[in-house]
Order: C-alpha cells, then structure tokens, then sequence
C-alpha cells in the first residue's frame, strides 16, 4: 500500500505489514465480532443520512479499512468527504460505505452478493492490498477480483465501475511487489473499468498523513484520497 519509493524504511514497511497481519479486523466494526451486523446495521445507516429519496441513485464504496475510514468519524472518510461534496453541489446521490476491515479479495467476493441486491450506479472497488500483504498468490487475488467486476457488470450492465490500484512495500520481494503494482492497471483495461492508478498516492508511506498505527490515514490523509478519486468520480455524477 506504499509508493515504491526508497523513502520508507525497510523496517517501516516489515512493521506495517506486521501489524495488518496481526489484526486483520482492526476497524471498530469489526472488533464486535458480528460482520452481520456490521453489514446489516451499517447500511440502513448509511442509506438513510444519504438519502436524498428513495430513488436517489446509489454511489457504492466496496473495500476493506482503508474505505471503511478505520479510526475517524464516518463523515472523516473519503467516502464520507464524497457524499459532502455531493451534498454540497445539491447532486442527489445516496453513498454507501462498504469497507470492511482485514477484507482480502476473498472474502469480499464472498459478501458482494448482498450488496448487490439493489443497483449501484457507481460502484468503487477497492480491494487487494491486504492479498499483497499475505502473499497471497497473485492469480487468485486477480481472479477475485476480475469475479467481483464481472459480476456487477453482468448484474447491472449501466453501472459505472471504478478500480483502485494498490501497491505494497516490497517485503514479500521486488518481483511480487511489481507484479502486483501491475495487476491492477492490467484488469481494469481488460475488463473495461475506470482506474484510479494509486489510491494513496501522497499519502502512503508520509507519517503526517497516517495514525500513529502507520498503517491507515488521518482525516487529513483522506482529505488527500479525496483530492485523488473526486477527478474519477466528478463526470460520472455530473459534477
């Protein structure tokens, strides 16, 4: 989840991943145990603080704790700062904050469904970093991934898809640090979906822009992530 820069330390980056690995489900959502819950009550929520009317179209955030906001407000988020700005312009959208903490493509694959039950106008997949972080292999993080495209695309052909890149420090290797950096360029081209080349870009890896964990960004670090998706996400809502 970092720039492949030699600005972070090696033991900065074995630190990150160490600690990702030990607490997989680090979000306070997920410290209740109940990803049901987190589910079910998470969405009404959200749902009805961004409904502008029952037939608002929905704006759809699917990711792991970097989406979720881990540690901030629910309006400190990047999709959170998304729904102010479109609050802001008047654009009737209703947003929805999918992230799960320690979600690997995996297991977001295996929840997709149910959030698919009603048809996302944008849908904004942001999943992988913590495959990278595993070591998991990259075929299966790529066919994950290509499954969850694929499935919103045949679900709800006039969806408009946008995929965020990821990168990872190099400690699982040069070679699967780069191969992984290409992953993302390569399915979105593939499949036909929007990218977003790096959703940290300025941000990972700068101590300023994370929590003191090193891991997830301030408020002002997704002011930044803001700052990176808004140009993606501007013409699709008319902005």
């Amino acid at each position: 989840m970092f720039r492949m820069t030699p600005t972070p330390s090696l033991i900065y980056c074995l630190f990150f991943c160490f600690v990702v690995l030990s607490f997989p489900a680090c979000s306070p959502s997920a410290e209740k145990g109940d990803s049901d819950v987190f589910e079910e009550e998470g969405l009404a929520e959200q749902e009805a603080q961004g409904a502008e009317g029952e037939n608002a179209p929905l704006l759809l955030f699917f990711g792991n704790s970097l989406t979720a906001g881990y540690g901030l407000d629910a309006e400190e988020s990047f999709p959170g700062l998304v729904e102010a700005r479109l609050k802001e312009l008047e654009i009737a959208y209703r947003v929805v904050n999918a992230g799960l903490s320690g979600e690997t493509t995996a297991s977001g694959l295996t929840r997709l469904d149910w959030f698919l039950e009603e048809e996302p106008a944008i849908f904004v997949l942001e999943l992988g970093a913590n495959d990278g972080l595993r070591g998991i292999a990259l075929t299966e993080t790529e066919k994950n991934l290509r499954s969850m495209i694929q499935l919103v695309q045949e679900r709800y052909p006039d969806a408009a898809i946008l995929l965020a890149g990821m990168q990872i420090p190099p400690n699982m290797g040069t070679e699967y640090a780069e191969a992984f950096r290409q992953l993302f360029p390569r399915i979105a081209a593939e499949e036909g979906v929007t990218l977003i080349p790096f959703l940290l870009e300025r941000v990972a890896g700068d101590p300023d822009l994370n929590l003191p964990d090193g891991i997830h960004p301030t408020a002002e670090g997704h002011a930044i992530v803001f700052e990176t998706i808004w140009p993606f996400l501007a013409p699709l809502v008319g902005a």
